[in-house]
């Protein structure tokens, strides 16, 4: 059986299921969907040991709020005593030594870690095709990519080959692919959980979330990973909300609305949804948001800048792959790098070091971060008259494998999902339609700064009236 929520678990163990045979399930079960490469390993020795455990503390009642739960965890999010290696050969044999806060907070309420999942090289995509453990498939129709970069953590949850997964969004890389799976895809506000033990691509984007099957474990599992982490001096001390006020008025952005690439039936779908809004009682406000044309380039700016500096720890030296056919200093690395970075990790890398160098950082880093702020402004005195902005998560639907090879096309594949981390604010993708080509899409809702929960109340609210 595939258990898809939490609530289908504790029903289970309430039934007489243990969390041994609920583990095993879920490791038979991923074995017969092998075919989609969602995971790069299976933890299966170390997770029946978790689920032994679990089992002791059910007995005796001490059990956590994530007891007999199965999580499997993109192969960017460390696990002490495991394999990491952000699908890259550069960290090929790499042992992390700790485990990421976010994780070991689930730990610490009895879940069980199952495995490592697929993910675009250093979460540097938009399709899960740049692994250097190949691309992932698509369970809903395995000709299509599943979205990127945390494709394998959509899969394994949208295919039931764990109770919720793990990603991490960067760019859009939780809810781009929770659109094309039919899951529900939620990044939290930039701080609101730690990113020690992510490894880093671009740091001031980065946020660690769920990919789950309902609403209230994206909640559950939010609020238990959030929280002040003293190794991550970005992780913020704001309380969880819990009495945002609702003011019943929606936020709609007419460059989104129009946008030329927005594909007509996901256009039409988000029409017909803002109509029948209305009909609920919804105040619907039209904005126009001049920096559209600018947030693909802003974020494409910095956050190459940022894995400039971030990857160059991956040297050939300290750790991971190293050069054989290398002599000497100077060219262990040149050869290191150039072997165990894939090409568009190579690509982010030379275009973040361009804009760092000498002569163009004023024209190009410190003009993205300038136009930046002016994002965030213009996001801030939206969201202060509404209680979010309903928008497309993505253009259209999932590609077909090897669909696209242009990087700029592939890179406004995000066009609707980097907003919220140039902001920093939470966004959910939540499943709404399917196509007339029999893939799903869905819709998004971000909301202001650290109102978190409210904004996953809020998607409540809308899915119940609509």
């Amino acid at each position: 059986m595939a258990y898809g929520t939490i609530s289908e678990i504790r029903e289970a163990l309430r039934s007489g299921e243990s969390a041994l045979s609920i583990t095993e399930s879920y490791l038979k079960r991923i074995k017969e969907f092998q075919n989609l490469n969602a995971f790069i390993e299976i933890f299966e020795k170390d997770a029946l040991r978790q689920a032994k455990d679990v089992d002791v503390k059910i007995a005796n009642g001490t059990a956590g709020q994530l007891a007999g739960c199965v999580v499997a965890i993109k192969d960017n999010i460390c696990f002490k005593g495991h394999r990491v290696t952000a699908s890259s050969k550069i960290l090929d044999g790499f042992e992390s030594l700790f485990t990421a806060t976010a994780l070991q907070r689930l730990i610490d309420q009895d879940v069980i870690v199952i495995g490592r999942l697929n993910c675009d090289e250093f979460a540097m995509g938009s399709s899960n095709e740049t692994s250097v453990y190949g691309p992932v498939k698509n369970n809903l129709d395995t000709s299509k990519v599943p979205g990127g970069s945390s494709g394998g953590s959509a899969v394994a949850a949208s295919a039931g080959l764990c109770t919720f997964s793990l990603g991490s969004d960067t760019g859009g890389s939780i809810r781009q692919p929770a659109s094309w799976t039919k899951t529900y895809g939620f990044k939290p506000t930039y701080g609101r959980i730690s990113r020690y033990g992510l490894i880093a691509y671009a740091s001031s984007f980065d946020q660690i979330g769920p990919f789950t099957n309902s609403l209230e474990d994206a909640e559950l599992i939010t609020e238990i990973m959030s929280g002040k982490d003293e190794f991550d001096s970005t992780s913020s001390s704001r309380e969880w909300e819990t009495n945002v006020q609702e003011k019943g008025q929606l936020a709609v952005i007419s460059e989104y609305l129009h946008h030329p690439g927005l594909d007509n039936e996901v256009k039409e779908a988000l029409f017909s949804t803002i109509e029948k809004l209305k009909k609920a009682g919804y105040s619907i406000k039209e904005y126009s948001f001049p920096f559209m044309e600018q947030l693909v380039p802003t974020y494409y700016v910095l956050s190459t800048a940022e894995a400039s500096s971030n990857l160059a720890r991956f040297d050939g030296v300290h750790y991971g792959y190293r050069s054989t056919e290398a002599k000497g200093v100077e060219e262990t690395y040149t050869k290191s790098r150039t072997e165990g970075f894939g090409k568009e990790v190579k690509r982010r890398i030379m275009a973040g070091t361009f804009v760092l160098s000498h002569g163009y950082y004023d024209a190009y880093y410190a003009k993205a971060q300038q136009v930046r702020r002016l994002i965030k402004n213009k996001t801030i005195e939206i969201l202060t008259d509404c209680d979010a902005i309903l928008m497309p998560t993505t253009p259209g639907t999932a590609f077909a494998l090897n669909a696209i090879s242009d990087p700029i096309q592939m890179y406004l594949q995000d066009i609707f999902t980097v907003h919220a981390n140039i902001a920093g604010n939470p966004a959910l993708s939540m499943p709404w339609k399917t196509h007339s080509n029999g893939l799903p899409f869905g819709i998004q809702l971000m909301a202001a700064d650290f109102n978190d929960q409210f904004v996953l109340n809020l998607a409540k609210k809308i899915e119940k009236q609509l």
